[in-house]
């Protein structure tokens, strides 16, 4: 897949325990960006946070969280993240999604990869 240097940078912040019917949300989130295909997502696991609620989430032993942040990053091309937002209207029921424009510099994969 080749990506143009125009793209943009989709953020979603969910809880790390949110679920959709018995699935963890973001793994729900990043297999339907694949069906999507999208070029790509990542999953970071935050140390520390709060959203519209807040609640303290953290993984510090003396107040240890068992729901810490989760950012769910993908970049692609306007049009195609855009197709992709009823997806995560449907899914999400409390967190945040945020847009931003972004540069791609260079997208590579190898050749041999295992497309599985």
């Amino acid at each position: 897949m080749h990506l143009p240097s125009e793209c943009v940078l989709l953020r979603i912040f969910i809880g790390e325990n949110d679920r959709h019917d018995s699935r963890l949300l973001y793994e729900e989130i990043v297999d339907r960006a694949r069906r999507h295909e999208l070029a790509g997502a990542t999953v970071l696991r935050g140390i520390l946070g709060f959203g519209a609620n807040s609640r303290i989430r953290t993984s510090r032993i003396l107040r240890l969280s068992q729901d810490l942040p989760v950012v769910i990053e993908i970049v692609d091309v306007k049009y195609r993240i855009d197709n992709f937002l009823p997806e995560l209207d449907k899914l999400i029921t409390e967190g945040m999604v945020t847009i931003e424009k972004a540069e791609v510099i260079f997208y590579r994969h190898s050749p041999l990869a295992d497309n599985s």
